[in-house]
């Protein structure tokens, strides 16, 4: 059964609402975890990863002119993949202001990270993922479930029409192909927005974009034949979008939808789900799997999320407040059940309501 929609009172938006019942219980718990000092800042943590990570990068860029025109470069192709998602975790924490406290040096590594680095308009993807943020599985607010080549909700399963009706049905088939390509869908996307202009800070942005583009596709080519160049840009793509994409679904996919207002507090833990696993998964996701932590604290750097849970899990458990943690299979079992039961009233139209 995918979850149902959670039909929440009337309130205005914006900050926690400190001056209700509901409000003090964010401003309760924000005081514990600010007490235990989780939203202090984590210098060497960061130090260490951007290292390890700049150094994995360069690896593989020497690897890659070694090897020169050789088969032995597919692997080189799906490890520069992991490495882009790394990069990626590593834009989505400065982003969220972990990493420095001045915007200004944010919103620069953002841009090296993401335009130069990996082929992402940061300036895009920060907008869109504010929102998400702000009202996260929201139906009409939550920019990541609107229609799309998913269906998220059956309202936008009974609207699609032809191939993409029949698409909808099974969909919970596809959900894992379609990953393959979610990194030529962040790039064309990201493009599509510089292109109209949507992105503050334009030029610097398709300038870094273009530089990164144009230095990939000519090391390609320079280095291997065409058909060589093609399969490698493809598995890496592949890898990248499949590793990203499986990093990010397990945070709300399949999780209840809101409709109306509730409070911060609320609102960000029922609408999250945590994955847990241990060091490994916190490091293979990035520390996306605290995902209650870190819509409740965006800007606790990401060696705090594990160390936030218990006390966050036990002011839930006082607070009789619905605190979802699972494992890794379990969270896409979850997930591919959801997308199964939405497109099942295009399998037996007589549920369309």
């Amino acid at each position: 059964m995918p979850p149902s929609k959670i039909h929440l009172p009337a309130q205005r938006t914006g900050p926690p609402l400190f001056g209700t019942s509901r409000g003090t219980d964010y401003a309760r718990l924000t005081r514990r975890i600010r007490q235990a000092g989780l939203l202090d800042r984590r210098p060497g943590h960061y130090v260490a990863r951007f290292t390890l990570t700049l150094a994995s990068f360069a690896a593989a860029g020497v690897a890659f002119f070694l090897l020169g025109d050789s088969w032995l470069q597919i692997p080189v192709a799906a490890g520069l993949a992991v490495i882009y998602t790394q990069v990626a975790f590593l834009a989505h924490d400065v982003g969220h202001q972990q990493v420095f406290a001045s915007k200004r040096h944010a919103r620069i590594a953002g841009l090296l990270l993401g335009n130069l680095g990996i082929g992402l308009s940061y300036g895009w993807w920060i907008g869109k993922h504010t929102r998400h943020h702000a009202n996260p599985n929201h139906v009409d607010d939550d920019p990541d479930i609107r229609v799309g080549g998913i269906a998220w909700t059956q309202n936008q399963a009974g609207t699609r029409r032809g191939a993409a009706r029949i698409f909808t049905r099974w969909q919970a088939f596809f959900f894992f192909p379609l990953l393959l390509l979610e990194g030529l869908h962040l790039y064309v996307t990201g493009v599509g927005a510089l292109w109209r202009r949507d992105v503050k800070q334009r030029t610097a942005e398709v300038v870094l974009l273009a530089v990164h583009t144009v230095g990939c596709l000519t090391a390609l080519f320079l280095v291997l034949s065409p058909g060589k160049a093609l399969v490698f840009f493809a598995v890496h793509q592949a890898v990248f979008g499949f590793y990203l994409g499986c990093s990010f679904a397990p945070n709300h996919k399949g999780m209840p939808l809101m409709e109306g207002r509730l409070d911060y507090l609320r609102k960000q833990v029922l609408a999250s789900r945590n994955v847990h696993g241990g060091w490994f998964v916190d490091h293979a996701l990035g520390g996306l799997n605290y995902q209650i932590e870190h819509h409740l604290f965006p800007s606790m750097p990401m060696p705090n999320l594990r160390r936030a849970k218990p006390l966050v899990e036990a002011f839930c458990r006082e607070h009789d407040i619905s605190y979802h943690d699972t494992g890794l299979i379990r969270s896409y079992r979850e997930i591919l059940g959801y997308l199964h039961e939405t497109g099942a009233c295009l399998r037996t139209p007589e549920r369309i309501t």
